[in-house]
């Protein structure tokens, strides 16, 4: 009887005593956090309650598994150890991972909250969230190497990566490839301010906004839901428009064109009056002049400013849409039309026919000569 309760009353106190504790601390940070509403780190650090809870479990048994007892742990007893300890690594690894996270995530609405400049917080949002993948990639690499230690034979392999010298040797080894052209690329982009996550952006005749920055591609929602996902270095090495750099007021033009009598004072007063009545024009200017003109037609150039690029977007549509319907119903002799001509007839009424042969000379080709008149007189052209 005694060899099955051991073993029950080792892991069940074990399971009970993790259980507990994290349960206990759970309540702990919850009171925390309802006296100190301001500050979010309490509710978030509560996220850590199952990677700790599996911290305490594994530290338990790996310390009490030998007191069960038990015949299949005694056969067992090195794998058992082995397996525990590497659970008991892993479960550090992932609680230290939660920990930073709520820390840093704490920090980030803080400041998001006491700062009036949307383009700080984006900036401070992209630092952040590469921070974290750069803290993650750190832990995982300590996480492997300290499990590594744990094999036999494996010794040497894992210090190696926990080395300076064994970075360094990493390191070395990725800089001929491409993939660390575009984590520097990453770390250029995060801390060189040159991109943030919700800019708007063009790249390659794509307009969209950027979605999420990692620290090897960056991926941009298009205005129709797609995801253009991009290499980082592609930022740092070719040409790109940020709309949002340096504010997100835009200004957005329309041209139209019309023919030469379109009464351009009118459309002025036509311009000012749609704008007055778009919720997506923000008041800050507007213009319109004549800006070309052809043999045919003259081009009609429309200005009006927004707050963002989605209401400079809506505006434009909005005056390329109600100009055009003010035109055809007030005015349609101001758009483009193509003039034509009857041609002229000879006082008798009759179209002009050429009755002589052209002379070679009158034919500007290489086989002029072959142009000789048939046998009523007309021209014939070719050998035919």
């Amino acid at each position: 009887m005694e060899n099955v309760l051991r073993p029950l009353a080792v892991i069940g106190g074990a399971v009970l005593l993790a259980l507990a504790l994290g349960w206990a601390v759970d309540r702990l940070l919850r009171r925390v956090d309802e006296r100190h509403p301001e500050t979010p780190l309490w509710d978030m650090l509560r996220r850590c309650r199952l990677p700790f809870q599996l911290v305490l479990l594994g530290a338990l048994l790996r310390g009490a598994y030998r007191e069960t007892h038990w015949s299949l742990v005694e056969r067992h007893e090195a794998g058992i150890g082995h397996v525990l300890s590497l659970v008991l690594i892993g479960a550090s690894a992932w609680l230290v991972t939660r920990i930073v996270s709520a820390v840093v995530e704490s920090s980030y609405a803080r400041y998001a909250t006491s700062t009036r400049d949307p383009a700080r917080v984006r900036r401070v949002r992209t630092q952040i969230t590469l921070i974290m993948r750069i803290v993650t990639a750190i832990v995982a690499v300590v996480a492997v190497s300290a499990m590594l230690l744990t094999f036999p034979g494996m010794e040497k392999f894992g210090a190696s990566m926990l080395a300076s010298a064994g970075v360094i040797g990493i390191v070395a080894g990725v800089a001929a490839q491409s993939t660390l052209g575009n984590l520097f690329a990453g770390f250029q982009i995060a801390f060189g301010d040159m991109v943030r996550i919700g800019d708007t952006v063009v790249v390659d005749g794509e307009w969209g906004v950027v979605e999420e920055v990692t620290l090897t591609f960056l991926a941009v929602r298009t205005w129709d839901e797609r995801r253009i996902t991009m290499p980082v270095s592609y930022f740092t090495s070719k040409p790109f428009e940020n709309w949002s750099r340096g504010g997100v007021q835009m200004t957005g033009t329309v041209y139209f064109q019309l023919d030469h009598s379109a009464p351009v004072a009118l459309m002025r007063e036509k311009l000012q009056e749609i704008l007055e009545g778009c919720k997506a024009w923000d008041g800050r200017d507007w213009s319109l002049a004549v800006t070309d003109s052809t043999p045919s037609t003259i081009e009609v150039r429309a200005v009006m400013t927004a707050k963002d690029a989605d209401d400079i977007w809506t505006a434009r549509c909005t005056v390329r849409e109600q100009m055009i319907a003010w035109l055809c119903e007030k005015h349609p002799y101001a758009l483009p039309r193509i003039a034509t001509a009857a041609a002229p007839l000879r006082p008798d009424g009759q179209w002009p026919v050429r009755e002589v042969a052209p002379r070679p000379e009158e034919i500007h080709s290489n086989n002029a000569g072959d142009y000789t008149p048939d046998a009523n007189g007309a021209p014939r052209i070719g050998r035919g």
